[in-house]
């Protein structure tokens, strides 16, 4: 069927781009395209002369300057005398702290309660019902600031492991310290035992490696620890070719060798013997004053905001992977039971495979939303990328646009490689059509 719009043959005329529909979408997209850049260049334009006639010029020499604060939660050495860019540093390796345990916890505990939720058994899944409703109904900042009052309340002093008699005592074969000041656990250390059976001052047998000088970017390396990943990573890829021996063997005869012990056996022996010949023993927390000293300390805000963003988030992910279970069809598992597999081995082995194409989309947009919600740190003290950049650096320097335009920037990358890493595995466990 002819139509006008697309007329054949014949020389261009301008009117043929809002009546020729060959041209009309260019059209719009490209005036769309110069409206967006001719207002977003009128608010540089603007922002600037207002800036210029409050005396105050756009620039980032600012984070070169002493930042003159602590942090008191930290990854990597740091004190008052560091730049602002130093400083912002520790912010976002604690904020990314958060998130990377964050969406670890949460994905856990949203896993298990989703599939409990399905359970037959009528307490179980209400009980579950009453956690899920709970906690996705109550906004995510009460529930951290519970979590604080809840360790600043409930736990004791660190007095109160003094004494003859004390009124708490540490757990763990005493070497850990649940106090109202934080957690305090044993801390990794290698070196190597004098004669009298004393451990030596030495900490780290291989040294570190100092990387960056004393540039703002600078940190310290463990040679220990190199070695170490070094080791297990070698492990891990011999046990990933014992399994593809037995994948092979499985294929052409259709009886699987035993492994278990050859993949465990590579990646847990030469780890124990790497340890044993570093000198790796766990430095435990003692009470020395008013505190405890040794150890690594695990501050109550740290904890509280871990808590309540994995709980609050874990109550969205368990509607997610329950949405995704439901959505996969109930042949599969009476199929699956035919076959004489337990509702257990069903669930790992046959329902939540084909449930994570329908759980991994949505799951994205849950890691997003912790990642963001880390940001209600500076409720409980925790110094991650607001505390420092968006609240001490911005008050000190006053420099309120640049801090906000690089928060924003920084919170927008590690979004995008987040949904970017998350998107490479949806597509490695969607269906290819053949």
């Amino acid at each position: 069927m002819a139509t006008t719009t697309d007329p054949k043959g014949g020389s261009f005329r301008l009117s043929m781009l809002l009546y020729d529909s060959r041209y009309r979408s260019a059209t719009i997209q490209i005036v769309a395209l110069i409206g967006f850049l001719i207002l977003i260049g009128w608010l540089v334009s603007n922002t600037v002369q207002n800036l210029a006639e409050l005396g105050k010029s756009v620039g980032f020499g600012f984070l070169g300057e002493r930042a003159g604060y602590d942090i008191n939660q930290r990854l990597l050495d740091y004190d008052s005398n560091d730049s602002h860019l130093r400083a912002s540093l520790i912010g976002l390796l604690n904020t990314l702290l958060i998130a990377v345990l964050g969406c670890i916890a949460a994905t856990v505990v949203g896993v298990i309660v989703g599939v409990l939720r399905l359970s037959q058994n009528w307490l179980v899944a209400r009980i579950m019902t009453v956690y899920v409703e709970m906690f996705r109904n109550v906004p995510v900042l009460l529930w951290i600031v519970l979590s604080m009052a809840i360790m600043i309340e409930t736990l004791p002093p660190p007095s109160a492991f003094r004494g003859e008699d004390p009124a708490a005592s540490m757990i763990v074969s005493d070497s850990v310290a649940l106090t109202n000041r934080g957690v305090y656990v044993p801390e990794p250390l290698f070196g190597r035992m004098d004669e009298e059976g004393a451990y030596t001052s030495w900490r780290h047998s291989l040294g570190d490696v100092h990387l960056f000088g004393d540039s703002p970017v600078r940190f310290d390396v463990s040679l220990d620890l190199v070695a170490i990943l070094a080791i297990l990573i070698a492990g891990l890829l011999v046990s990933g070719l014992v399994k593809h021996r037995a994948d092979r063997i499985q294929n052409a005869t259709g009886v699987r060798p035993r492994t278990w012990y050859w993949r465990w056996g590579v990646v847990v022996i030469p780890l124990l013997l790497l340890l044993w010949v570093l000198g790796f023993y766990l430095g435990k927390p003692e009470l020395r004053g008013f505190n405890f000293q040794g150890g690594t300390h695990l501050r109550n805000s740290f904890i509280a905001l871990w808590l309540a963003l994995s709980l609050y988030t874990a109550a969205f992910i368990a509607e997610i992977v329950r949405g995704g279970i439901l959505a996969i069809s109930h042949g599969q598992t009476e199929a699956a039971a035919a076959l004489g597999l337990r509702s257990r081995r069903i669930m790992s082995l046959v329902v939540l495979p084909q449930a994570l194409r329908v759980i991994i989309p949505p799951l994205i947009s849950q890691y997003l939303n912790l990642t963001k919600n880390s940001s209600l740190a500076i409720a409980v003290g925790y110094m991650d990328l607001t505390g420092t950049l968006m609240g001490i650096t911005l008050n000190q320097t006053g420099r309120e646009l640049e801090t906000v335009l690089l928060t924003m920037l920084i919170y927008l990358l590690i979004s995008l490689a987040i949904s970017g890493a998350m998107n490479v595995y949806n597509n490695s466990v969607k269906l290819k059509e053949r």
